[in-house]
């Protein structure tokens, strides 16, 4: 299996932006089996928790868009839309962007290191490795 090393782009995001992210997170990708949203869907899948308005959903999906997190899909009506990037790659963007602003690295990555569980410890070492099976828990 080939990993692919692109960069995600970093941008820091508010709370509904956070939530639309989320939203659309949970509506694509493997665990689903679709690729994409639309805005409607994500809509109706945040109502359970607020309301908002459809516009302001395509707000914000215009604005992750803009920063690039977000692929709109021109395809018909409705657009469509895609995270650019799955979860836990902005989460590991995250991690690298918060260690390149410690002044000491090494110490923030023994930090880091201290502060996770066993089980995580673990599979950091076996990426460390390389081992194929690097992404998977132990059991």
């Amino acid at each position: 299996m080939t990993i692919e090393k692109r960069r995600v782009p970093v941008a820091r995001l508010g709370m509904l932006e956070r939530a639309v992210m989320e939203t659309l997170w949970d509506l694509t990708g493997p665990a689903t089996g679709e690729p994409d949203a639309t805005a409607r869907q994500v809509v109706d899948t945040l109502a359970a928790s607020r309301s908002l308005a459809y516009t302001t959903v395509l707000t914000v999906l215009d604005r992750l868009e803009r920063k690039g997190l977000v692929r709109r899909l021109r395809e018909g009506r409705p657009h469509r839309y895609a995270p650019a990037a799955t979860r836990e790659a902005y989460a590991a963007e995250l991690m690298l962007e918060a260690l390149g602003r410690a002044s000491d690295r090494h110490a923030a990555l023994v930090r880091f290191v201290d502060a996770v569980s066993p089980k995580e410890a673990e599979v950091l070492r076996r990426a460390l490795l390389g081992d194929a099976e690097r992404r998977e828990a132990p059991p």
